[in-house]
């Protein structure tokens, strides 16, 4: 029997659905590790305020506290970029998400496609079968009667 063609696109379809899960994976692991950093940041930033609020009741120039404000300015900073990466990694995982499960729908699509193939196959043999049954019948009944 010769190789089917739709096992060929199925082969096909079966490598894409892999490569775009890998990539989701990926962009699932990007973006948990975009908010980790965001949390690092929060956590940094409130453990600086804590300390600068213990120096509060001690002598504090004001130097100390524009370098003071200046250090938190940037922290903030640093976080407005990871709060905007993060909101990059959430999008590239949706496109990633529905990437995946456009290549599983087109896998599903060529199975079904090969069972039904496969099935109109084994009832055509069926018929064969039956047919041939039926002419054995047939001649024995002949045969019988001759």
């Amino acid at each position: 029997m010769a190789k089917d063609p739709l096992n060929t696109v199925l082969k096909l379809a079966k490598d894409a659905e892999e490569q775009a899960s890998l990539q989701y994976r990926s962009a699932k692991l990007d973006e948990q590790k975009a908010r980790g950093q965001l949390e690092a940041l929060n956590q940094y930033r409130l453990d600086y305020m804590r300390q600068m609020g213990d120096k509060v009741g001690s002598n504090l120039s004001s130097s100390q506290y524009q370098q003071f404000h200046k250090f938190i300015c940037q922290i903030d900073q640093a976080i407005k970029q990871q709060v905007e990466a993060i909101r990059q990694t959430e999008e590239q995982l949706k496109h990633r998400h529905q990437h995946w499960l456009e290549k599983q729908q087109k896998r599903q699509a060529v199975e079904m496609l090969l069972e039904k193939k496969e099935q109109k196959r084994q009832a055509a043999q069926a018929k064969s079968e039956q047919k041939m049954i039926d002419e054995f019948a047939i001649q024995q009944f002949y045969r019988r009667k001759t």
